[in-house]
């Protein structure tokens, strides 16, 4: 039977995820580490945890609202206000998603008519370009480099604008360089959005992750850009929920009604032990200055700067915010162009320790039982993870 004319489009000629690839390949090796996926590895904090469980205990199963619990929402109201001064009303200015994603594609679908092009800074998150073709949308690619540290520009959003452009997506922190804008940089391409009237998606799911006296800027708290911009966020990297699929979008109520309608048909409501969890968290976040998050945080960073500089001695080439050059080669494309070659010998690479991504690789290494283990033995084990790299590499010559 000829498949092929039953499908749209779109979906036929849309290539399939190169990092999802490995990412299935690695699933079927119990002992992987893998130093590609956003996954936080602490587990969620127990309150969070807790509500959720009493929330099913309790009975509590069924759908909530379309815009979900409107505790979480006045919760997700205050978080907003306290950590970025931004201002959102709960009732109508805010609505809960499963994940971010969820989020960026309904507000890709409420906006884009068939032709309306998207910019879309890279590198970017994998799915963006997908979710604007299926909305039915054009996503233009501005190309953004290490040495002006991966933010975007005037100069060179102007380059990429025409008379068809609605709207950018974009990510800082950023998903997957780390690079942060600041306040002065967002003040300088404001203008630009405001002088051809575009829509501004702003995914802001890392905000709670900068380091180094770095704090998150929202493009929306600048003046006048509110109005233009949708900003997402979530729970999944801040608050170690990413398989309870928990984001939630905020923007003008003019904006999420058209959102919201695309909501209900598609999704119903998130899902209801996520939100009880999440608004557990916010609750007790707000009473202790997010306390849990901040320990995570100061985790990740000392893991940071570890494999930062292990790396660095290895001579592979790493960014840092506010580092815009260290002149060491490139790990990421250079050997995935040449793995590719080796994945007939898949075995002997996987072997050697090694397992590409499109734009990363993932490591071999240990038990699950040993990826649990605290901060102290998670550098033991990158520190062996350095030794099985320096093998892999042998194998393709780099």
């Amino acid at each position: 039977m000829d498949y092929k004319k039953y499908f749209s489009k779109i979906a036929y000629e849309m290539k399939p995820s190169g990092i999802r690839k490995y990412f299935d390949i690695a699933a079927t090796m119990p002992d992987c580490i893998s130093l590609g996926v956003g996954e936080p590895n602490f587990v969620t904090p127990e309150v969070g945890c807790k509500a959720a469980i009493k929330s099913i205990e309790d009975g509590i199963t069924r759908y909530t609202s379309n815009s979900g619990l409107i505790q979480l929402r006045k919760l997700i109201s205050r978080y907003m206000e306290t950590r970025y001064g931004l201002s959102y009303n709960p009732d109508n200015e805010i609505i809960t998603t499963v994940g971010v994603s969820e989020g960026i594609d309904i507000a890709f679908m409420a906006l884009l008519n068939p032709g309306d092009e998207v910019l879309l800074p890279e590198p970017c998150f994998v799915s963006y370009a997908p979710a604007v073709l299926l909305a039915g949308g054009v996503p233009v690619v501005v190309k953004c480099v290490k040495e002006n540290g991966f933010i975007i520009t005037p100069e060179m959003l102007e380059e990429k604008i025409t008379p068809k452009t609605k709207a950018i997506l974009m990510c800082y922190p950023n998903n997957p360089t780390g690079a942060i804008m600041t306040k002065e940089q967002l003040q300088a391409v404001a203008p630009v959005f405001e002088k051809h009237d575009l829509i501004v998606l702003s995914d802001e799911v890392y905000s709670e992750l900068t380091y180094g006296g770095l704090n998150h800027v929202s493009i929306a708290s600048l003046p006048r850009m509110r109005e233009r911009t949708i900003v997402f966020n979530g729970f999944s990297k801040g608050f170690a929920m990413t398989g309870w699929r928990l984001g939630y979008v905020c923007a003008p109520k003019e904006i999420i009604e058209q959102v919201l309608k695309i909501h209900q048909y598609m999704i119903m409501c998130a899902p209801t032990a996520a939100q009880y969890a999440a608004a557990a968290l916010l609750e007790d976040g707000l009473s202790n200055d997010f306390a849990e998050v901040a320990k995570m945080r100061e985790e990740y960073d000392r893991k940071r700067k570890f494999l930062y500089r292990s790396l660095g001695e290895m001579g592979l080439e790493c960014f840092e915010p506010g580092e815009h050059g260290c002149g060491r080669r490139n790990l990421c494309r250079e050997a995935y162009t040449r793995i590719q070659g080796l994945l007939p010998r898949r075995h002997s690479l996987w072997r050697s320790g090694l397992l590409p991504h499109q734009d990363k690789l993932c490591l071999r290494y240990g038990t699950d039982r040993k990826r649990r283990r605290a901060y102290g033995e998670v550098c033991k084990t990158a520190a062996l993870g350095n030794e099985i790299i320096k093998n892999a590499l042998k194998v393709i010559n780099f």
